[in-house]
C-alpha cells in the first residue's frame, strides 16, 4: 500500500438457494466462503428484500384514484403504480413514453419506480420492494455473519440505478455497514501539490460497481466477495449510505 494502490480480488459467491422470508441470510452467506478480516461482502438488494418479506403480489393491491389516473397516463398496471406511490414521498418526474415514474422514496433515493422490480422473482404477479431500512439491513447482516463465523466483514447492499446525465445503469450502494460511504479528500493535495477542493469519493458505490462486474445478473449470484480493500473496513458500522444522499437544495437535477 505504500505506493497508494491496491490489488483487488472480486469473487462471485455461488450456491445460495432461493431465499425465503425469515431465512437466516447471514449464516447462509457466511457458509459460502471462508471470510477473513478486511473482507467486504456486496449483497444484492433483491435477496435482502426477499429475506425481509418485501415481496408483494399485485393481486393483493387495490389501486386508489390517484394511482388509477397516473396508470392511464403511463399505460401501466394501476396496482403497480399504487405500490410505487405508496413507497414514495414525492414524484419527481413522469415519462409517459416509457411508462416510468421517477420518485423520491421514503429512504431519500431518487430512482425509477421507487426501486420496485419483478425480475428474478417467483410468481407471475409478484414484485419486490426495496428494504425498509437498507443501512439497518447491512448492520444486521454484518452482526449475523460475525456471530456465524467470527469475522465481521464490511457489507454493502447494492441495487441498479439509472443516472440522470448518463446512459445505462450502474450498481450503487443503498445500504452499508463497516464501510464509510464517502471518502472526503478535500484539503489534501494532488500529485502536483494543488489542494483538492471538490473531491469526495463515493467509496460504497464504487465497491457496488466493482462487485457487479464480477457476477452475472441472470445466474442467481446475489453476493460477491471483495478482497484487498481491508483499509476501508471499519470496526464500527459507520453512518451508512444515508450519509451520501444529496440534500434537495443541493440537487441541480430536480
Amino acid at each position: 500500500m505504500s505506493d497508494g494502490t491496491a490489488e483487488i480480488r472480486v469473487r462471485p459467491l455461488t450456491g445460495l438457494p432461493e431465499v425465503l422470508p425469515g431465512d437466516d441470510l447471514a449464516s447462509a452467506l457466511a457458509a459460502l466462503a471462508p471470510l477473513a478480516e478486511g473482507d467486504i461482502l456486496a449483497v444484492s438488494q433483491k435477496v435482502v428484500s426477499k429475506q425481509e418479506g418485501r415481496i408483494v403480489s399485485l393481486d393483493e393491491v387495490v389501486p386508489g384514484p390517484r394511482a388509477a389516473k397516473v396508470a392511464v397516463e403511463l399505460d401501466r398496471d394501476p396496482r403497480l403504480v399504487e405500490l410505487i406511490l405508496s413507497e414514495s414521498v414525492n414524484v419527481v418526474r413522469t415519462d409517459a413514453a416509457r411508462g416510468i415514474l421517477i420518485t423520491e422514496t421514503h429512504h431519500g433515493f431518487i430512482c425509477a419506480n421507487a426501486g420496485i422490480d419483478s425480475s428474478n422473482v417467483p410468481g407471475s404477479n409478484a414484485v419486490v420492494l426495496l428494504p425498509r431500512d437498507p443501512d439497518g439491513s447491512a448492520r444486521r447482516l454484518r452482526a449475523g455473519i460475525g456471530e456465524a463465523c467470527g469475522v465481521r466483514p464490511g457489507v454493502v447492499i447494492s441495487d441498479s440505478f439509472g443516472r440522470a446525465w448518463r446512459l445505462g445503469q450502474a450498481e450503487v450502494a443503498i445500504g452499508c455497514a463497516g464501510i464509510n460511504p464517502l471518502d472526503d479528500w478535500r484539503g489534501r493535495t494532488d500529485s502536483e501539490g494543488r489542494e483538492l477542493a471538490a473531491t469526495v469519493i463515493a467509496t460504497a458505490d464504487q465497491i457496488a460497481g466493482a462487485a457487479d462486474l464480477g457476477r452475472d445478473k441472470t445466474s442467481r449470484t446475489p453476493a460477491v466477495l471483495i478482497q484487498g480493500l481491508g483499509h476501508l473496513v471499519t470496526q464500527n458500522d459507520g453512518p451508512g449510505c444515508r450519509d451520501q444522499i444529496r440534500p434537495a437544495h443541493e440537487d441541480l437535477f430536480r
